[in-house]
C-alpha cells in the first residue's frame, strides 16, 4: 500500500486532499514534526506489534513510550514489535509510513490515552513523507479504531 491507497481510503471521508507530502523524509517523529511545524509529542506515531501470526497497531503520541507491564496487561502478550522486512506483509505499510488507514484486513488498530491531550495530530499517511492533520475524533472515525487504550508512559 501507498500514500496513494491511504488517499483512496480517506476519499470515503472526504479527507483524500488533505494528506501532505513533503520534499523529505518524515519517517521519525522528529523529522515528522520538523515537516510538519508542530512539537514531536503532536505526532500520533503509530507502532506494528507481533500478535500470534498476525499484527495489531497502537497508534500514540510522538513523546510516549509504550510500558510493557501495562501492554501486557491490556493484550495479554509481551509488546513484540514487526520486524521492519514483514510490516508490508502484515501492516501494509513501509517502516516510517505506517499508519491506521487502509492498513491489510485483520490488523486491529488502538488509540493511546497520551493522544487526547491534543486536539489536532499527525499521524503519516502512508508513506516515509507524508502526514495528515486530524482532529481525535477524525482519527477514531478515519481509523475505524477498535478502541482507547493507555500502554504508553513518560509522557504526563
Amino acid at each position: 500500500m501507498s500514500v496513494e491507497d491511504v488517499r483512496e481510503y480517506l476519499r470515503q471521508f472526504g479527507a483524500e486532499d488533505r494528506v501532505l507530502e513533503f520534499d523529505q523524509s518524515s519517517a521519525t517523529v522528529e523529522l515528522a514534526a520538523q515537516a510538519v511545524g508542530v512539537s514531536p509529542a503532536q505526532i500520533a506515531k503509530t507502532m506494528a506489534f507481533l500478535m500470534d501470526d498476525t499484527a495489531i497497531i497502537v497508534v500514540c503520541a510522538g513523546d510516549a513510550k509504550v510500558w510493557s507491564s501495562a501492554f501486557k496487561k491490556q493484550f495479554h502478550a509481551k509488546p513484540k514489535m514487526v520486524p521492519a522486512d514483514q510490516l508490508m506483509a502484515l501492516v501494509g505499510h513501509p517502516m516510517g509510513g505506517v499508519c491506521p488507514f487502509a492498513r491489510k484486513a485483520g490488523v486491529a488498530c488502538y488509540l493511546d490515552e497520551s493522544l487526547r491531550r491534543f486536539q489536532r495530530v499527525w499521524p503519516a499517511a502512508g508513506s516515509e513523507n507524508s502526514a495528515i492533520g486530524l482532529t481525535l475524533d477524525e482519527l477514531q472515525r478515519f481509523s475505524a479504531a477498535d478502541g482507547w487504550v493507555d500502554v504508553c508512559k513518560d509522557w504526563q
